[in-house]
């Protein structure tokens, strides 16, 4: 076998891999939905919300007013003013919520806020914490839904998070938005339909104290939710999705901001991807725990936008190499079929889940999402973040 021939199988596998999976969860996900049996109501376990908030005085009062009206007697409502320079303690407070303070400027990062907040919730631990992102608006009914899940499961608990698109959405706004929700709605959804776990996704993760607190998150980590789902899992506690429970946030309108929070998110999940899929492959096959090989087939899936530029460039390649003798025929019809497999697979999810808030345009729109983060990937073999870096939130409509 030619060098040649080689290194093209081990592209086209690099391939078809991550896209099987995707496509078998984007198929699972259309089964179905379990209908789960409920009991009376009952009391639900002590919960409190964790906050991290670095300079939100723009959107923290709403996500305050969204859980207010969800906690009982005896919950708790926290927020961590992390490094904050606005009003965002003070409107913390007005909004109902307890407000720690930490100033560290060398330890930046969510992680390192989270910690802090766990510390201060140990002087009085609750049975059960839930951890909200500072610009979400977390739907009635969502904290007694997580809650209830993770009494019944002793399991972290996994909300539906899903991102709104700007006032005045542009079409990488349209295609970003059906990513996200392929991402933290179909994928999810899928591995949920024959009882798999799922990866943590940022805001609107519960997790019992007694597991919660065990665990490391002082860490400038920019992808921390991710990898404290992946330590969870290991420790024997693997997520599990509750889409009932439903939070929004909303994509940024400002190109810069859309591309430093999209640039945060990939390059840590590409980091993340390399360091711990096949760990993660070893100890499923040693153990033999079918749920942590879940997890590193889905965590291989890199995101959505790079399947699809990698593909557009070995697929050619390959025909090329068919058409002059320098491989076989038979990986250019499987990257074909598989790329088809996945579009239709794609137009399905959509009309099942997105096309009452995202319009078929959005598909057609693709190929300028695409361009438009072509830097982005650049940027991860050039200049790779590492660091926490903040998104810039879009101007209150009143400013």
């Amino acid at each position: 076998m030619s060098m040649v021939h080689s290194i093209l199988l081990l592209g086209v596998a690099a391939v078809l891999i991550p896209m099987a999976v995707l496509v078998g969860e984007c198929l699972l996900s259309l089964l179905p939905q379990r209908r789960i049996r409920r009991g009376a109501p009952a009391p639900r376990p002590r919960v409190a919300v964790l906050i991290a908030a670095h300079n939100e005085a723009a959107d923290i009062t709403a996500t305050l007013a969204s859980l207010r009206p969800q906690l009982h007697e005896g919950d708790r409502l926290v927020a961590v003013a992390d490094n904050c320079n606005d009003a965002t303690a003070r409107l913390a407070r007005g909004g109902g919520a307890e407000v720690c303070e930490r100033f560290d400027p060398r330890r930046r990062g969510k992680g390192y806020a989270l910690d802090y907040g766990l510390c201060f919730l140990a002087q009085d631990p609750p049975e059960v914490v839930l951890m909200v992102d500072a610009d979400c608006i977390v739907h009635a009914g969502a904290v007694d839904e997580l809650v209830r899940q993770v009494e019944r499961t002793g399991r972290p608990a996994q909300a539906l998070y899903l991102m709104d698109q700007p006032p005045v959405a542009q079409a990488r706004d349209l295609v970003s938005a059906l990513a996200f929700m392929v991402k933290n709605l179909v994928r999810p959804m899928g591995l949920h339909r024959i009882g798999l776990p799922c990866p943590l996704t940022g805001s609107g993760m519960a997790f019992p104290w007694v597991l919660i607190r065990r665990q490391h998150l002082a860490t400038g980590n920019t992808v921390e939710d991710m990898q404290l789902g992946l330590d969870i899992a290991m420790a024997g506690a693997p997520a599990t999705f509750c889409p009932s429970a439903r939070i929004t946030g909303r994509l940024p309108s400002n190109p810069e901001a859309a591309r430093t929070q999209r640039t945060r998110w990939e390059h840590g999940h590409l980091r993340t991807l390399r360091r711990e899929v096949v760990r993660l492959l070893w100890a499923g096959i040693r153990h033999g725990r079918p749920d942590v090989l879940a997890l590193a087939l889905d965590l291989s899936v890199p995101p959505l936008s790079l399947v699809v530029m990698v593909w557009s460039v070995v697929t050619p390649l390959a025909a090329l190499a068919a058409l002059f003798h320098l491989g076989p025929v038979w990986p250019v019809a499987a990257l074909v079929i598989g790329g088809g497999a996945m579009a239709a697979t794609l137009l399905a999810v959509w009309f099942k889940f997105g096309r009452s808030s995202l319009p078929l345009s959005s598909l057609l729109a693709a190929p300028l999402y695409l361009l438009w983060k072509v830097p982005l990937y650049i940027g991860i073999v050039v200049r790779p973040q590492r660091g926490w870096v903040r998104t810039e939130r879009d101007l209150p409509q009143e400013a």
